[in-house]
């Protein structure tokens, strides 16, 4: 079973997501039907990938039961001023009546940040939403949504890899309570780099899975994508070996940010 982290109302919310941007529907819908025969229980699509009824399809003909899929989708800030119509879309075309995490997929316009969060704090107090977070966003924005509303997002989802982390930010979130999601953590990497192949090498291993395993080292949420069903399975299988310590701190070496 893979490791997981408590969002703030105790949902938890399985480290090892799958990814589903850019995957054409009929993609979508196998790739999503592999990852959940794998032992993924965490789907990631957004209303801007145009997938979100071939990932609904997926999760309901896994046969699993719908509260063991977390299920996440994101609002286009275009439509943030039809917030509620364009979730009450994504439901339908998900065909379930809640998912788990709603995010919007990067910030609105300044004057639309509080408006938007309170839309999203709305939902989740309807039921339709079973935790509400953001995506792209700084600390101070999230800071501005808290102080405005007195709830903070559960979750944000921002670009995270070898190349590109912080440490200082990591902890402006975890100071604040807000899960990390990392994504495109594999697309940002030179998977070629000698401090990841040696590594790998030594693990027996690939590349990918050092750097996937990095990511949950530091407890970020990771959302690989492929729609190969053996480098989904690879993917997912980062249980059987462990990074050392060192081997942590040379990764965390290769960062090009701060």
């Amino acid at each position: 079973m893979a490791k997981t982290v408590n969002l703030p109302d105790g949902t938890a919310l399985p480290l090892i997501g799958f990814g589903t941007w850019q995957l054409r529907p009929k993609e979508a819908y196998e790739s999503v039907r592999a990852a959940l025969e794998i032992g993924y229980r965490h789907v990631d699509t957004a209303t801007l990938y145009q997938n979100e009824s071939a990932v609904g399809r997926a999760v309901k003909d896994s046969g699993l039961d719908r509260e063991q899929v977390f299920v996440t989708t994101k609002l286009p800030p275009r439509d943030a001023r039809h917030a509620r119509r364009t979730l009450e879309s994504s439901l339908r075309l998900l065909d379930t009546g809640y998912v788990d995490l709603w995010l919007i997929h990067w910030p609105t316009d300044q004057d639309e940040l509080v408006s938007t969060w309170r839309e999203l704090l709305s939902a989740k107090d309807a039921g339709l939403a079973r935790n509400v977070g953001v995506s792209n966003y700084s600390p101070a924005q999230i800071d501005l949504l808290t102080k405005a509303t007195g709830r903070q997002p559960a979750v944000n989802q921002i670009p995270w890899s070898p190349a590109q982390h912080d440490s200082a930010l990591l902890e402006e979130h975890r100071r604040r309570g807000v899960v990390v999601e990392g994504y495109s953590g594999l697309k940002n990497t030179d998977l070629r780099n000698p401090v990841l192949t040696e590594i790998a090498q030594r693990h027996g291993v690939t590349p990918a899975q050092v750097v996937l395993r990095w990511h949950l080292e530091h407890d970020i949420v990771i959302l690989p994508r492929s729609s190969r069903r053996e480098r989904v399975a690879t993917n997912f299988d980062l249980q059987g070996f462990d990074l050392t310590p060192e081997d942590v701190t040379a990764i965390d070496g290769l960062t090009r940010v701060g």
